[in-house]
């Protein structure tokens, strides 16, 4: 690993690792949507969709704009989906091996 990556991994990788923050993406993934609408659906209280979507913005996960009086949101579908590709491509290797914890 190039030297200094390691710390960009974690930052990237911490900030996939939490249940909310992918809860988020895959509901962006089926298009954007205003941050109350995506506490509602999620059942989260707005505070805390807020806070995980700061994250995720920092790192440029997710877009967002305002409109009118709401934030609207949008997924980086560049990252995420070559994120998902990656995912989908080892689950072969997760299900081959037989020893995945979080296999299917």
């Amino acid at each position: 690993m190039k030297r200094g990556l390691s710390d960009i991994c974690y930052g990237f990788f911490s900030t996939l690792a939490n249940p909310t923050r992918l809860a988020i993406l895959e509901k962006l993934s089926e298009g954007g949507m205003n941050v109350t609408g995506l506490a509602s659906v999620l059942g989260q209280e707005q505070s805390m969709v807020s806070h995980n979507l700061k994250i995720l913005e920092q790192c440029s996960f997710v877009f967002s704009e305002r409109r009118g009086k709401e934030k609207y949101v949008s997924l980086n579908e560049d990252t995420v989906n070559a994120i998902v590709g990656i995912v989908e491509n080892h689950k072969k290797y997760c299900n081959a091996a037989g020893n995945c914890p979080f296999r299917d």
